[in-house]
Parts: structure tokens; sequence; C-alpha cells
């Protein structure tokens, strides 16, 4: 059984709406879980239209663990030693377990394939230091000594870790390049997402325009067209959705995302099925020995043809590592 309870931010919430965004699962899901009487609010099964109050105890009844599926195969490891390695991780690979994804997960296929993970956070997430998105491809550390889960997510939290990447977003910002400062934290109109909000955490994010084209083609049987723009972008900090929720608040959402306002017709005359993120260089000092560790990782094959349809350049290296002096 899992207990929380209501926090102040979460006063007025639909019991729908707010078991989603603390279990990490779709809406119709979390209703589900309430329809079949597995969810109580203060001892008492309640209707999903129940708005909660602040220091109300919700208890979510646990459910048997499905047997496990086959764990998936390891992604290409760029980087590895005793203590640490960087692995390239693909788009549609959940980085650790949670609910509604209890296997298949990058823990998973590390463990399947005997790769030593660090204890230091919640049980299910051995040796996970910080996290992708399911549908962002790119660059991950991961922790196989204790040490090394200290000092990595120290660097981390210090902002040590220097972390880029590739983005094409719906539109072009109306400066060049820049830096959005703007707190993120939960959507207080729908709390499966995040937002830049007054009371949120702190949120850092460079950008630089690296190329913009006209896109016109053909979605549904219907012309689309519009402007995109290919973004290199550094975090400065690491919140939830971050790129995401940053770049659209600047008015450009990363393109094939329209969780945060994208054009979902745009995105597939260009033939993109994802949203177009991709972690593409990670700069790190070893947290044990002290070496500097500097990776890139290529676009994906299915983000190289979409560029190739929008009439975007490939973005090299140095574009992306270079040019953020000042």
């Amino acid at each position: 059984m899992s207990r929380f309870e209501v926090t102040e931010g979460e006063q007025g919430t639909r019991l729908d709406v707010l078991l989603a965004a603390r279990l990490e699962v779709t809406r119709s899901a979390a209703a589900g879980r309430i329809d079949a009487g597995e969810v109580q609010v203060d001892g008492a099964v309640a209707p999903r239209s129940r708005r909660v109050r602040t220091g109300e105890t919700v208890e979510v009844t646990a459910r048997a663990a499905p047997e496990a599926g086959p764990a998936p195969d390891l992604p290409p490891v760029r980087y590895r030693d005793e203590h640490l390695l960087v692995i390239a991780k693909p788009a549609g690979l959940v980085v650790h377990p949670g609910a509604g994804h209890p296997d298949g997960t990058l823990v998973d296929a590390l463990q399947a394939a005997d790769i030593p993970l660090a204890e230091g956070g919640e049980g299910h997430r051995p040796g996970i230091v910080h996290r992708l998105d399911r549908d962002t491809s790119g660059l991950l550390l991961v922790a196989s000594s204790p040490a090394a889960f200290a000092g990595l997510t120290a660097a981390l939290a210090e902002r040590r870790v220097t972390r880029r990447y590739l983005a094409v977003v719906a539109g072009v910002p109306g400066q060049a390049r820049g830096r959005i400062e703007a707190p993120i934290g939960r959507d207080p109109r729908d709390r499966t997402r995040f937002a830049v909000v007054a009371d949120g955490r702190p949120a850092s994010t460079r950008y630089r325009t690296l190329a913009s084209a006209e896109v016109t083609g053909l979605a549904g049987g219907r012309s689309q067209s519009g402007a995109v723009a290919s973004l290199a972008c550094q975090l400065g900090t690491g919140r939830t959705h971050q790129l995401r929720v940053h770049l659209a608040a600047l008015g450009t959402p990363i393109l094939g995302d329209p969780t945060y306002g994208a054009r979902p017709s745009l995105a597939r005359a260009v033939g993109l099925e994802r949203p177009f993120l991709h972690a593409a260089a990670l700069g790190v000092d070893h947290p044990v020995t002290g070496e500097r560790i500097e990776l890139f990782e290529p676009l994906p094959p299915d983000l190289r043809a979409v560029l190739e349809t929008a009439g975007l350049p490939v973005p090299g290296e140095d574009e992306v590592v270079g040019g953020w002096d000042g």
C-alpha cells in the first residue's frame, strides 16, 4: 500500500488528477483504480471527482505484481569503469521502474547484464543519479559504486555536470540566444504537467539558435506549414520536464511535444513521432579519479531524418559543445 498526505499546493485538486500526478500514470488509469475501490481518503473510499483538502491522507491499495517480462537489451555503453558508466539511452526506454512501468526499464537491462549498480536512492532506482524522459534519447550517467553515487549526486546538485541537448522547436525564438530563469512546479490547472509558477523550484536554461526553416508538408491529408528552429540547450538545473517547460514558456515548444503546446500536425508533416529532444553532450569530473569525462552522442537516425525533411542542417559536435562563453 502507498500512502501520502495532500499538500497545501494540492488543495482543491480532483482525486483522479492528484492520483495521476502522484503515481505518474494517465488520468484514466488513476480513475480506474479509484472506481475499483483501491483508493481511500482518510480511511474512506472516495469518488474520482472528490476535491481533496490539505492534510488529508490518501491510501492506494497495492496491486499484485504482474509477472516480469524479459529485460530489454543493454543500450550502447559510451564509457565504463568500476565506478560509473555512461549509457546512450534510446527513445522509448523508461529509466527506472515506477507506476505504470514495473519492468522493461534501463535498470532491468543493466541488472540483466550483471552491471553493478550503487544503492543510494530509492530501492527501485539503483545507480540512477539523474534521468531522461522515456521519449528523450541520449547520454545518461549511472553510478556503479557508492563513492560514484555520492560524488555524482553532489556534482549534479552543485551544477558541476555539463549537460547539453539538441532540440527542434515549433517557431523561432525572438532572440537568437538567451538564458531562461523561471521557476518550475506542478501546473495548478493540471497536476500531471509542470509549468512556470511563482512558487516553483528555481530553474535555469541557456539556449542558442543554430538554424531555422519553414516547413511545408502533408499531415492527415492536409497541407501543414510553419517555422521550426534547431537549438542547442544547456541545463543549469535539472528540474522535471525543464527544457520542455522553459521552451514552451518562450513561445517555442519542442516539436512533437503536444503536452506543452506543439502542433501535432506539424510534427507529422516532417515524420516526427516523438518530442525532438536529444541529450547530445555530457561533461563531468570523475567523482573518484578526478579525470575529466567529455562525451558527445550524435543524433539517432530518426531525428536526423526529421532534420533532412525539415531542411535543417545536422549540427556537429562543435556547434553543440562550443559557443557558450559569455
